[in-house]
């Protein structure tokens, strides 16, 4: 039994390698500005919901270079057993429900979880809704329809390659398209409640990389879900210690609905831009990964590490663990690297096994293997980037 898992996984592994090869095999061959053309006259035509890049714009640096394009051939569409309940429009976001599948491709969905699949699918219950309210006036469905719509949505997802275990794997329930404890859902009262053309004004456009350093568009998705919070029968005090979680988790589900009254300002493509530019700003700012014991490494790499092939060996083994669990970011992978440095120190490792082991930040991801883990040179003008570089030049000069 446990021989047949063993070989699923490798299978599951080798398909990924092999995929990510090709991809960044493709990218190597390429140069970075017919890269961009190439992608912007090949995939616009086909697909409005598609990025468009221009060859002046800063590139992104928070997610691994993924084109969705090589999975199309592998997908296999089959028609989706609806529930007719479900009045979203999922014909007109038909481009944006094709980009999600891919981007939560069964094969890859695990592991493509917290960077791209899981943040994708977010974005796409938040733009459905969203739209849905310009023939509503509702910026939430309720319970009723919610269990149902999202069983929809899931097997339309599903028939067009996507896993069929999502809501699983994003953590996804039928309250992520109600109002939950937000006291308000009409877009009248919204508009009535909040500084609408302020916070269009500061969200409508973002810089993937301003962003997360200057906080202009969440600051404003903060301060209205702040305000809409306030609108409850049971206002509750922003003071004291014992009502103070009951509103967070008020005003979080708050922020849902602003997101979605901004999806409903934007077309779905841009709409998919700045709530996928405002999900990387979260997901860079911690590792993902679970470091299990390093018993092993603590043995053959403390006390001065004696044996440098034993302690090379071990650290190598250690990372391959690292690697296997998830795709990450390079943000994470830096921060992860860092995380990974204070546990050695814990154990008494004073050497700096990074150097003595040839360990950089490649190597905490899997992708890193074919060179698509990159930093980018416009983040260093971001602190939050010069913090953890210096961090990890301060570890790694330690141990």
């Amino acid at each position: 039994m446990s021989a047949g898992v063993s070989l699923k996984q490798s299978i599951s592994m080798l398909t990924l390698e092999l995929f990510l090869f090709f991809t960044c095999f493709h990218e190597c061959l390429s140069s970075p500005l017919d890269s961009i053309k190439g992608y912007m006259f090949t995939e616009r035509g086909a697909d409005a919901f598609l990025p468009e890049i221009s060859p002046s714009a800063a590139p992104q640096p928070f997610l691994p270079l993924l084109a969705p394009s090589p999975l199309s051939s592998f997908t296999n569409s089959t028609v989706p057993k609806l529930s007719r309940l479900c009045m979203l429009n999922f014909t007109a976001a038909q481009s944006l429900m094709s980009m999600t599948s891919i981007d939560c491709w069964a094969a890859f969905a695990p592991l493509l979880a917290n960077v791209i699949c899981c943040p994708q699918l977010h974005a796409t219950l938040v733009i459905l809704v969203g739209q849905s309210s310009k023939e509503t006036g509702l910026l939430a469905l309720n319970r009723t329809l919610a269990k149902p719509c999202l069983s929809d949505i899931e097997q339309v997802l599903a028939g067009q390659g996507a896993g069929d275990n999502l809501k699983q794997i994003c953590s996804i329930h039928p309250s992520n398209l109600t109002e939950a404890s937000c006291p308000v859902k009409d877009v009248d009262e919204f508009e009535n409640t909040v500084n609408s053309s302020e916070l269009l004004a500061s969200c409508e456009k973002i810089d993937p990389v301003k962003e997360c350093c200057d906080q202009l568009c969440q600051g404003a998705i903060s301060e209205a879900a702040t305000r809409l919070a306030l609108k409850a029968s049971d206002p509750l005090s922003m003071d004291g210690p014992h009502v103070l979680p009951e509103h967070s988790t008020r005003v979080n589900d708050c922020k849902t609905v602003v997101l979605r009254w901004l999806a409903s300002k934007l077309d779905p493509y841009h709409a998919k831009e700045v709530l996928r530019g405002l999900t990387n700003c979260n997901v860079n700012k911690v590792c993902p990964l679970v470091f299990p014991n390093m018993r092993h490494v603590a043995n053959s790499c403390g006390n001065g590490i004696s044996n440098q092939t034993a302690c090379c060996d071990a650290m190598d083994s250690y990372i391959s663990h690292l690697q296997k669990q998830a795709l990450i970011t390079n943000l994470q992978a830096l921060d992860c690297a860092t995380s990974l440095g204070l546990k050695l120190q814990k154990y008494n490792i004073t050497k700096n096994v990074y150097s003595l082991c040839h360990i950089s930040l490649k190597d905490f991801s899997l992708q890193g293997w074919f060179g698509c883990l990159y930093l980018d040179a416009s983040c260093q003008a971001c602190p939050l980037m010069r913090h953890l570089t210096s961090s990890l030049g301060s570890v790694s000069s330690v141990i």
